[in-house]
């Protein structure tokens, strides 16, 4: 844990105010360690900070095993990957309410995955305001604004907000000096690119936290955690063993191979292995996703992948990359077209907006089934018609199948004007989906990338592949906050 102190803006120090100059003078000392177990921004979570605890009492937080560890091991940047509910999300608004109340000029956002958790989070945070010494809330921390989960302090010219991962402009047009990311793999949308706009808004001083629980071995948080070295984040991980009340009133007997390998390797007692065999009766599947045991396994198991995620990775690992990119990488050849050679083009349109769905196109040998060069941006339908009829062209004037449900009629109107070659069924030109369709295209892809994974070229498409997961209710699509554009224009494509 670093001992630097941040600079904080004079305005505030200038203001005559005892009580206010003592807490910023606490304030510069935050971080510094003044024992060999405990940081001093620890003591005042517990002298100043009031929890509800399972019960509905009102306690001191007094910091539990993985909250103490977090506090010990946290840097600038982290990366929190945990089981459920072990008080993660409660110390670091602790840790950053500390530091919004005590450095002058400090703006801390905490982004939930919806508004439900967003309203959640505040109420913690109210609560850390409204159980406050009465000398403190009256005086240095007198807030201006206590509600629309906003908290001001101006005496402090301090903010604190919780905002919902839904708002794509969450923390736009602020410089945010804290920064909570919470239940990332659960974000809807395009995750990667509001977390893009949030981390942009966090000077190199300021601290950030990413923080989840698993969804499946692909989309933003996934990403997040298998490059947390190369961008310089702390990862840290939590298992469920790690809430002492995980555990159960009587002794697992006969322990299993697996039971004696977590025994032995992590020290838990039967009666936690008794809870372990409860938690997967009742959760069946997603008990590793709930309560995770390794990173490795806990990924894997959570939103169970429609596709093989071992030869995925395999075949991450083998790829050359594109011999040619085009518009800002929006298009990437493979192969390029080869006379006499016969091509089909799988096309998913969107809405063509800035934010949401992509637009996607595939390009493959009709004979092979190999991939050969791919489109994917946020295009118009008369941009999408003309993109598509330009990769159509130069790949010998490929059959182009376009779905044609929703936005996809646009797309056709606009490429009937221009390009002839268009796949047609029963009649009608395009290529619908339908409930009873969809299983079978994806299941055909899945069996082609199962068999031939060298026929698959783009790490943009395997990476979705990996996020492709198979819902409670039976449906697969792309888990929360990663895209499914490109798996759909492949199983077009492979199905023509």
């Amino acid at each position: 844990m670093s001992s630097d102190v941040v600079e904080t803006p004079t305005k505030a120090e200038a203001v005559d105010d005892p009580d206010l100059l003592d807490l910023v003078e606490e304030g510069r000392k935050l971080d510094q360690r003044y024992s060999k177990r405990w940081l001093n921004r620890d003591v005042w979570t517990t002298m100043l900070l009031q929890i509800r605890e399972k019960h509905g009492h009102l306690i001191p937080l007094r910091l539990n095993r993985a909250q103490q560890h977090y506090a010990k091991t946290c840097s600038r940047r982290n990366i929190v990957l945990k089981a459920r509910q072990l008080g993660i999300t409660t110390y670091v608004a602790s840790r950053f309410f500390l530091s919004t109340i005590m450095r002058p000029g400090t703006v801390t956002v905490q982004v939930a995955h919806d508004q439900t958790a967003a309203e959640e989070i505040f109420r913690i945070v109210h609560r850390f305001v409204e159980n406050l010494p009465e000398e403190m809330r009256k005086g240095a921390l007198t807030t201006s604004r206590l509600n629309t989960r906003q908290i001001v302090f101006p005496k402090l010219d301090s903010a604190y907000l919780v905002e919902s991962a839904a708002d794509v402009n969450a923390g736009r047009g602020l410089t945010i000096h804290n920064l909570h990311c919470s239940e990332v793999a659960r974000w809807p949308g395009d995750a990667a690119e509001v977390l893009a706009s949030l981390r942009a808004a966090v000077p190199k001083h300021g601290e950030i936290v990413l923080e989840s629980t698993p969804n499946g071995a692909g989309g933003c948080f996934y990403d997040e955690w298998q490059h947390a070295e190369e961008k310089g984040y702390t990862q840290h991980f939590f298992p469920w063993w790690w809430e002492k009340s995980y555990t159960i009133g009587h002794r697992a007997e006969e322990l299993s191979p697996e039971e004696e390998s977590l025994v032995g390797r992590y020290g838990l007692s039967r009666e936690q292995i008794a809870f372990r065999r409860e938690l997967q009766f009742n959760f069946g599947k997603l008990a590793r996703q709930e309560y995770a045991e390794t990173p490795e396994e806990c990924f894997l198991a959570s939103g169970e992948c429609v596709f093989e995620v071992d030869v995925i990775e395999k075949r991450l690992a083998e790829l050359r990359g594109p011999v040619e990119t085009r518009e800002n990488g929006r298009i990437e050849t493979y192969y390029p077209p080869v006379r006499g050679r016969e091509y089909v083009i799988g096309v998913d349109p969107a809405g063509g907006g800035s934010e949401g769905d992509y637009a996607a196109a595939q390009v493959i040998e009709r004979s092979t089934g190999l991939q050969c060069a791919e489109l994917r941006g946020h295009y118009t339908p008369v941009e999408l018609a003309s993109r598509v009829s330009q990769l159509g062209r130069e790949y010998n004037d490929a059959l182009v199948a376009v779905e044609r449900n929703n936005h996809g009629c646009a797309v056709l109107v606009c490429l009937e004007q221009s390009y002839r070659h268009l796949y047609e069924e029963r009649g009608q030109t395009g290529w619908l989906t339908t409930s009873a369709s969809r299983p079978r295209m994806i299941e055909q892809l899945a069996s082609v990338l199962r068999q031939e994974p060298e026929k698959f070229e783009s790490r943009r498409l395997l990476e979705e592949c990996k996020a492709f997961v198979r819902k409670s209710d039976g449906a697969c699509a792309a888990s929360s906050g990663a895209h499914d554009d490109l798996v759909l224009a492949m199983s077009i494509a492979v199905s023509v």
